[in-house]
């Protein structure tokens, strides 16, 4: 089938690579003619580990192109596909659809025959019905369908997830875009992988629903490590605990400093914020927003508490930067909220990660960037581990030591044990334990 990928950020590029990896012919359309020369060139505009090549073998293949030319990208499409940013708007917290629906604006104007349009980016309740009366408003005569697809992908995993999912999310009453999603997605059928059908409505909810019980999930269990740190348990053994019970699941209780990304802050938010339209508030998420919030700046607190109270005039190492391992997205990661509360308390910072130093250097002011962990060590009072990046699993303890002024390390992701560390002489803060 030919594909049309509107917008070739995160989502899109990973999900055009995907489709024409599985055969299909993609082109990937954006505004930003830089970003587009350089796919042309192949450098990656993100870092998501194996993309480059999946990206390149595709290229060569013939399967997968870039343009900025939105009208000739859907040429003989037979689904286009909508994946641009939707963030937080400033001011409510709604999610900004300036772009999406100017995407539908150019869309109606360029198809020709029918044509199944997928919104792929992660959009309130609603919006479907939005892209669906633009395009008809712009169009009347055109053949279309409008379809939910969210996506379900992990930052740092995305090929993976695309191609062996736990499930595909549809919403769609139409039973001839019904017949056009099965066939996009008929190569993941050789995995098992099941397609859920629902209404258009119903998969928009899906995808926030998913993304506020996962960082419910996340804030639950660091409230549970704050209580194991007061009465002198270890959120680890907790965590195995409920974890093992199948209604529970093991994954996504891991204590630490808090969720960030790309996904959950911004859409824990705009669905806060349409339930509240709507009239039917949605507690619980409203307080896991705002504990997640406080929470970050709780781990600054956590780092001077180990400087002795106090780190005016001292140096503090950061190592990781990053919301999470195996990406270079720096939005709305803990660490921009605790080097923020360090600088406030009159630290100097020191820095070290293996991807995120560029887009970190956009959002985080007066800070010395290293290219190893050890140099972002040397000389400092106390360190905080904030990411929990597998370089940093197996550092080499006595080399920290002998490099910093003091050897107190906060540990934020509970990658070492309490008793190693206090073997190699350091004074050591996990969470939850």
């Amino acid at each position: 089938m030919r594909i049309a990928m509107i917008g070739s950020g995160y989502v899109g590029l990973v999900s055009g690579a995907c489709f024409a990896d599985f055969g299909h012919t993609v082109v990937c359309v954006d505004k930003d003619e830089g970003k587009i020369a350089r796919l042309e060139q192949g450098i990656m505009p993100i870092y998501e580990p194996g993309l480059d090549a999946l990206v390149a073998s595709n290229v060569k293949a013939g399967r997968l192109m870039f343009t900025t030319d939105l009208a000739a990208g859907i040429e003989g499409a037979e689904a286009v596909f909508i994946a641009v940013g939707t963030p937080s708007r400033r001011g409510d917290g709604h999610a900004d659809l300036s772009y999406v629906y100017a995407a539908a604006r150019e869309i109606a104007q360029a198809i020709k025959g029918y044509v199944v349009v997928v919104n792929k980016s992660t959009v309130p309740v609603g919006t479907g019905d939005e892209v669906e009366r633009i395009i008809r408003e712009e169009r009347p005569d055109a053949e279309f369908a409008v379809v939910s697809n969210p996506e379900f992908l992990r930052e740092g995993a995305a090929i993976g997830d695309f191609k062996r999912p736990d499930r595909i999310v549809v919403g769609t009453e139409d039973d001839r875009a019904r017949d056009v999603m099965n066939e996009l997605y008929r190569p993941l059928f050789l995995n098992q992988s099941p397609v859920l059908f629902m209404g258009r409505r119903s998969a928009e909810v899906t995808k926030y629903a998913a993304n506020a019980f996962l960082a419910t999930k996340i804030t639950f269990i660091n409230e549970m490590a704050d209580l194991c740190e007061a009465v002198g348990g270890n959120v680890q053994d907790v965590a195995r605990g409920i974890g093992m019970d199948g209604r529970i699941g093991s994954k996504f209780l891991h204590a630490g400093p808090g969720y960030g990304g790309s996904c959950f802050p911004k859409d824990t938010l705009a669905l806060i914020k349409t339930a509240q339209d709507y009239n039917s508030p949605v507690r619980i998420v409203e307080t896991v927003a705002a504990v997640n919030e406080a929470r970050k700046r709780q781990m600054a607190q956590k780092v001077i508490r180990l400087a002795d109270g106090s780190v005016a005039g001292k140096t503090v190492a950061i190592i990781g930067l990053t919301f999470k391992p195996n990406t270079d997205d720096m939005r709305d990661a803990p660490s921009i909220a605790i080097i923020e509360e360090l600088q406030k308390a009159g630290a100097t910072i020191r820095a070290h990660d293996p991807e995120g130093t560029e887009q970190a250097r956009l959002v985080l002011k007066d800070v010395a960037y290293y290219d190893t962990p050890y140099e972002a060590f040397d000389g400092a009072d106390v360190a905080a581990i904030v990411t929990e990046w597998e370089a940093f699993r197996a550092l080499d303890l006595a080399r920290i030591k002998g490099l910093m002024r003091t050897p107190a390390i906060a540990d934020l992701r509970n990658i070492y044990r309490p008793a190693e560390m206090a073997r190699h002489g350091f004074a050591y803060l996990a969470v939850g334990r």
